[in-house]
């Protein structure tokens, strides 16, 4: 009976013992742990964001004058060309027989004018004394006047047989970069016309035109502002993270496109290595507005709520209330706040994944926010790629 007691015992010190182990099931869970900054305030400008590609300020189809063979080929497929350098030599021998031939019918009209000439001169000796009658004068005269008028189209055929002559060296006629060659040495060509065979192709390489499409909202925002002058303008490549390059707006089209709704425009971009091809893409801004103060949070601050984009908020007493703002562009990887905070609001700008609803205590800590790129002294306006026909004041709601 003793024994039996001694187990009860035992058995009951136990049970209380794993009962004191276990967590009181009244305990609250601490507080989530948050990193919270006040916005960052920076002078910023918008930028207007388009899409376009190079093309180049001359382009040129190599065609020649004559036609005739392919003699040789004096450049190599790619090269950089001069112009007046030479290109193609056509077989010259025809053209030489030609000039030649010209050259023998100046020669006998300009001896047929001599002959003229002096019958004329004894004409007028014999009508002086009543020998010629006027009429044989006259004739004479005429005559003279005639062979005058055939040496001059003898000299003008001898002029085009020597265009001709000197057609046969196909030249460039702008500098720039050659394609390949469109024909071999020992091939007919036609030439003197639009239809004429294509021999190659030369464009220019410096300096470039980058040429886009603004909507006809940009294009009033722009003549509203009075803009007067070449404006600066700032473009990228596709492989490129910074506006590294810059030019000026030199062109603005006379009509806006009635089935669009755009205007097309074009900016001249140097390009004193050749790296910029035409036909390449490439992404531009132009500065939409003077400068201005702005609050700065990042991307992943913002959340969505239904229709709505909101931050959220730490109060002292480390209650978490949502905001709802009023976007921007991005600069420089943070994103501008137009309105719905304050300056001095505590932002969640980390953890938030751990805020499950409002009104919810959290450990605050402070933290800094720091643009993700600097892209230049001045922050500048970046945007995420568009077509065409979008643009960034659309987002920016200038």
């Amino acid at each position: 009976m003793r024994t039996v007691k001694i187990v009860a015992a035992s058995a009951l010190m136990a049970a209380v013992l794993y009962g004191c182990s276990q967590p009181s099931e009244a305990q609250a869970p601490p507080a989530p742990q948050v990193t919270v900054s006040t916005p960052l305030m920076q002078t910023i400008q918008d930028w207007d964001e388009f899409t376009g590609r190079f093309e180049a300020t001359q382009s040129v189809e190599v065609r020649a004058r004559v036609g005739g063979y392919i003699q040789a080929v004096h450049f190599r497929d790619g090269q950089f060309v001069r112009r007046g350098q030479l290109l193609f030599t056509l077989d010259p021998r025809p053209a030489q027989a030609a000039l030649a031939a010209a050259r023998a019918q100046l020669s006998q009209a300009q001896a047929q004018l001599n002959l003229a000439q002096t019958e004329f001169t004894r004409a007028e000796t014999l009508l002086a004394s009543q020998a010629v009658s006027q009429a044989e004068f006259d004739t004479r005269r005429g005559a003279v006047q005639q062979a005058e008028a055939a040496v001059a189209s003898a000299n003008a055929a001898v002029r085009a047989r020597q265009l001709d002559l000197e057609f046969t060296r196909v030249t460039a006629p702008i500098s720039g970069r050659v394609s390949d060659r469109r024909v071999d040495a020992g091939n007919l060509v036609g030439g003197g016309s639009s239809a004429a065979d294509v021999l190659t192709t030369v464009v220019s390489s410096a300096p470039i035109h980058f040429v886009f499409d603004g909507s006809e909202a940009v294009l009033l925002k722009y003549q509203r502002q009075a803009r007067t002058g070449a404006a600066p303008i700032q473009v990228r490549l596709q492989d490129e993270s910074g506006f590294s390059r810059s030019g000026t707006l030199d062109f603005t089209d006379n009509a806006v496109d009635t089935a669009s709704g755009v205007i097309r425009l074009r900016a001249v971009i140097p390009n004193a290595d050749g790296f910029l091809k035409p036909g390449m893409f490439g992404q531009a801004r132009l500065a939409g507005a003077g400068s201005y103060r702005a609050m700065l949070v990042p991307d992943a601050a913002i959340a969505t709520d239904q229709a709505r984009r909101v931050v959220y908020v730490v109060a002292q007493d480390g209650s978490v209330a949502p905001r709802a703002v009023q976007l921007g562009p991005l600069v420089d990887g943070l994103r501008v706040i137009r309105g719905g905070i304050r300056e001095t609001d505590r932002v969640i700008i980390n953890g938030l994944q751990r805020v499950q609803q409002p009104g919810v205590k959290v450990q605050a800590r402070n933290g800094r926010i720091q643009p993700v790129a600097q892209q230049a002294q001045t922050p500048v306006t970046t945007m995420a790629p568009a077509s065409s026909a979008t643009f960034a004041n659309s987002v920016s709601g200038d």
